[in-house]
């Protein structure tokens, strides 16, 4: 139990973090591109509680958290109206990729600082060890978000970024795949699959993390 809440504790504040920062991401790019529907219903924020998804920033984290696994889960969608975009395709697709960009830019902040409390920061500090274990976590749960969002599969944001590319027949025949998507979410987690997919990209974060030390170790 100890160590759960010490996971726990470690976890959560860089989690929630993650999530607003992403959400709020879409919100400013389609801000960006004329459309104001997510700053008028207060989601232009990084106040957590207008993120708030009770099973995906609730019951899933605690699940992954109680499972040993890395916290992963969702916020509450920002709502877009795509209409209002002053060039649609270009909105579409930066809007979309906007989240994923953040949790990318995240990551690689988590891992450099992460890098430089091994390198610069003397282990006596008292709490040295609690803020490594926060950003090495940074840089899990960004990479994990990054990717999983990306997936080209309704209703991800990596989907509607596809869909920017293509016409609207094809998109919306395209976004009806999203009626599949509970099951997709099943495959992706009783199946090797999602750790071939994040796997990568997670030893991507390490080796970024590594150079970072190296190269801090040299100043």
């Amino acid at each position: 139990m100890e160590d759960i809440i010490l996971r726990l504790c470690v976890s959560l504040p860089v989690f929630l973090f993650a999530i607003v920062v992403h959400e709020a991401s879409h919100a400013y790019m389609a801000l960006r591109f004329g459309d104001s529907t997510a700053q008028s219903m207060g989601r232009l924020t990084l106040n957590p509680i207008a993120h708030y998804d009770l099973v995906g920033t609730i019951i899933f984290p605690l699940v992954g958290v109680l499972l040993g696994g890395s916290m992963f889960g969702w916020a509450k969608p920002v709502p877009v109206d795509a209409r209002r975009f002053k060039n649609m395709r270009s909105g579409i697709f930066w809007v979309s990729f906007a989240g994923p960009l953040s949790n990318i830019i995240l990551a690689i902040i988590s891992s450099f600082l992460y890098a430089f409390m091994l390198s610069k920061v003397a282990t006596s500090f008292y709490f040295h060890d609690v803020f490594s274990q926060m950003l090495l976590q940074s840089v899990y749960i960004n990479v994990i978000l990054a990717v999983f969002n990306l997936i080209p599969f309704p209703p991800l944001d990596g989907s509607k970024m596809v869909s920017s590319f293509l016409d609207y027949e094809t998109s919306r025949k395209y976004e009806d795949l999203a009626r599949f998507s509970f099951l997709f979410v099943i495959v992706l987690w009783t199946t090797p699959v999602l750790q071939y997919l994040i796997g990568p990209a997670v030893m991507a974060g390490q080796l970024l993390t590594n150079w970072f030390y190296r190269l801090l170790l040299s100043i």
